[in-house]
């Protein structure tokens, strides 16, 4: 029962499976009748989940980033993609077209200094109350996980990148 709606959900931790835990609820959502938006915060590489998503008319996603993953404070480019996925947030969510909202990696903007911690409670604050609110990446800062009604948090305890195995197609990539 879409009247239900409204909540927000945070995936975070230093583990794998953020994103993948937002779009395992998108299929959920999708399959219950809702219409899902995605918005990749700082991803503009090809990741494989994307590719499975096209044909699904239900869901729409658009991504603002690089073709690199970035390691170090934003540069200028880094900034406008940012600023640019929080415009095109806001201007989702006020069209009140769709039932959830993902906003993949958002946090990662925080922790590169790409926005701040309040201008996430602003969108936050102004978001319609009808609309699941999906925010993910590594440190969610405490004022907004308090904001929010589920935190999941994913811990890294084994990884094979620690022995040196690169993001293999269709399991990390």
């Amino acid at each position: 029962m879409k009247k239900n709606l409204g909540k927000i959900h945070i995936y975070t931790g230093n583990g794998k499976g953020k994103t993948t835990a937002a779009l395992g609820l998108a299929l959920r959502a999708i399959g219950a009748g809702y219409n899902v938006y995605i918005i990749q915060f700082l991803k503009g590489q090809d990741y494989s989940e994307l590719k499975s998503l096209k044909p699904m008319k239900e869901i729409t996603f658009k991504r603002f980033g690089e073709k690199t993953f970035i390691h170090k404070i934003g540069n200028n480019s880094d900034k406008i993609a940012v600023k640019q996925a929080m415009d095109w947030s806001k201007k989702v969510l006020s069209q009140k077209k769709f039932d959830l909202v993902i906003l993949d990696e958002i946090f990662l903007a925080v922790f590169f200094k790409l926005i701040s911690i309040s201008d996430i409670i602003k969108l936050i604050k102004k978001k319609p109350k009808t609309i699941e609110l999906v925010l993910t990446g590594r440190k969610a800062p405490k004022k907004i996980i308090e904001l929010a009604d589920y935190v999941t948090e994913m811990r890294e305890i084994k990884h094979p990148y620690q022995k040196g195995l690169m993001a293999r197609k269709g399991i990390e990539d």
